[in-house]
């Protein structure tokens, strides 16, 4: 980190706070800036916490619809911990990353068992299913007003920028957290943290930033050095493993036979078409085999954080000969967009219609 003044710092968080003054986004789960937390209002810290657990990874265009069918059907924590485990699953539907709707479901019940109301301190927090570093800060700032540090992509990036910090990811994270610790007022702490986001979504971005408008340009060590795109620097690229597996479409009579994937394991308690037992870890395809004729529909590839996916998907063209698990459903096929299908399985579903003549 170069060498700055405790007034230099003072003069970022002030500079940031009256661009996001300004230009804020307008978010579902967000006070207008400068408004006083709403820790009185119980459903408030519920809203932010749910906020932030869908935006892992997620961008907030995409969590904006989800946002808002989840505070309808479940307004409060205490509706979620009561909602059925799979209801809650098959409403997260194509968000991805389905661990996090578990862990959703087991704060909630933690939460709500605790009368309802979430505890208003970062290490608190961390204490919760589900809630690491990044997330126990976020609701600890937003919700609550609380001093501290938060740190998703967004502001490692414009906080490596600001400070031309040169080390390689993930070995810069140390060296992020000092700088973006110095530079976070005691005041506004949530208003800071949301301008940083905004700053690095609309401004600061990973490609062509709009230095030109941003409000920290002058502070902006890379930019001073003319290279702000190569900052945060990033360690080469490991290749992801491709894994291959199949998947069956079995009709009839206008249903399709769906199965509940078991509670660990990827895309726990969800959902799915039937197939072969494919793995996050195997080499190649699945052990478990179906008798029966198949005609090959086609294969789906979908991109998993730790590897790819090829999913061949077969047709059922020999009804009497297939064996069904007795512990599987058949869905109406007009309804399959209520079944909360994880996105590979909606992809291999819309493959067999297409094959079927019926997409």
């Amino acid at each position: 980190m170069g060498a700055s003044s405790d007034q230099d710092f003072g003069t970022i968080a002030r500079d940031l706070l009256g661009w996001y003054d300004r230009h804020a986004r307008v978010l579902p789960w967000r006070s207008a800036p400068g408004a006083p937390p709403r820790a009185d209002d119980q459903n408030w810290p519920y809203r932010v916490w749910l906020s932030e657990v869908m935006l892992q990874q997620t961008t907030v265009a995409a969590v904006i619809p989800y946002f808002e069918t989840f505070t309808r059907r479940w307004p409060n924590v205490t509706a979620l911990a009561a909602a059925d485990e799979a209801e809650v699953m098959a409403a997260w539907a194509g968000l991805g990353y389905y661990a996090r709707a578990r862990n959703l479901i087991a704060c909630a019940r933690v939460v709500a068992a605790a009368g309802g109301r979430f505890p208003d301190s970062e290490a608190a927090l961390r204490e919760l299913p589900g809630l690491g570093a990044y997330s126990a800060a976020a609701v600890a700032a937003i919700a609550f007003g609380r001093p501290a540090v938060v740190i998703d992509a967004n502001v490692e990036r414009v906080v490596s920028r600001l400070f031309a910090i040169d080390l390689p990811q993930p070995k810069a994270r140390p060296s992020i957290r000092r700088a973006a610790a110095a530079i976070t007022p005691s005041a506004r702490a949530g208003d800071f943290a949301q301008a940083m986001m905004d700053l690095g979504s609309a401004i600061c971005t990973t490609r062509a930033p709009r230095c030109q408008m941003c409000p920290l340009a002058t502070h902006c060590q890379a930019r001073a050095q003319g290279e702000p795109e190569r900052f945060p620097v990033k360690a080469p690229k490991r290749a992801k493993p491709e894994r291959h597996g199949t998947c069956f479409w079995i009709e009839r009579d206008g249903a399709v036979r769906l199965v509940r994937r078991a509670a660990k394991g990827m895309l726990g308690a969800m959902r799915a078409l039937p197939d072969d037992g494919w793995s996050a870890r195997g080499d190649g395809s699945g052990t478990a085999t179906r008798e029966g004729r198949w005609t090959p529909a086609g294969v789906v590839s979908h991109s998993f954080t730790h590897f790819d996916l090829r999913l061949a998907v077969l047709l059922d063209s020999a009804a009497h000969s297939v064996s069904l698990e007795s512990e599987g459903e058949w869905w109406p096929l007009d309804r399959l967009d209520d079944a909360g299908l994880p996105t590979v399985f909606a992809k291999a579903a819309r493959l067999a219609q297409a094959a079927k003549g019926e997409a």
